[in-house]
């Protein structure tokens, strides 16, 4: 229970505290210091790197969720309404993320790749959207998992 606990941790961590970073750091930095020409192209070579990491930590969440799940609960029927809305806001945010790697972050591939400024700079906005409403779940995720049994 102590190794899946940890790891369940450290993948929401990354996640959250990625998506913070970038967020609330990262970005008004970016706008303030880099010129928008070469934007798409510092977002992309980043978030490349740091979806690598996100795929791991979904998976780590997945694995070690169903784990504490079936093996300290004995399934879901005995898990706390905690456990249940840390689950269902957790898939809604995967979800999220998949749309976000799979459309405007292929988009953003493209634009950097086909030196298109203005369509790079379209879907940064797009992912800053979906990302902000992720980190938004992931905090509330965050809080409840934290807090939920003592509420």
């Amino acid at each position: 229970m102590g190794l899946a606990i940890a790891l369940h941790v450290l993948s929401a961590v990354i996640w959250v505290g990625g998506m913070f970073f970038a967020y609330m750091a990262m970005r008004p930095a970016v706008v303030e210091v880099i010129d928008a020409s070469h934007r798409g192209a510092l977002w992309y070579a980043t978030l490349s790197r740091f979806f690598r990491w996100v795929w791991a930590a979904v998976v780590l969440l997945l694995v070690t969720g169903y784990w504490m799940i079936f093996s300290v609960f004995g399934g879901m029927a005995g898990a706390g309404w905690h456990i249940h809305v840390m689950q269902a806001l957790g898939i809604v945010m995967i979800l999220i993320y998949a749309h976000v790697y799979f459309a405007p972050f292929r988009r953003l591939k493209q634009a950097v790749a086909n030196q298109n400024p203005q369509e790079g700079g379209r879907q940064v906005g797009q992912i800053r959207k979906l990302v902000g409403a992720n980190l938004i779940l992931g905090l509330i995720v965050v809080a409840i998992g934290a807090g939920g049994r003592y509420l």
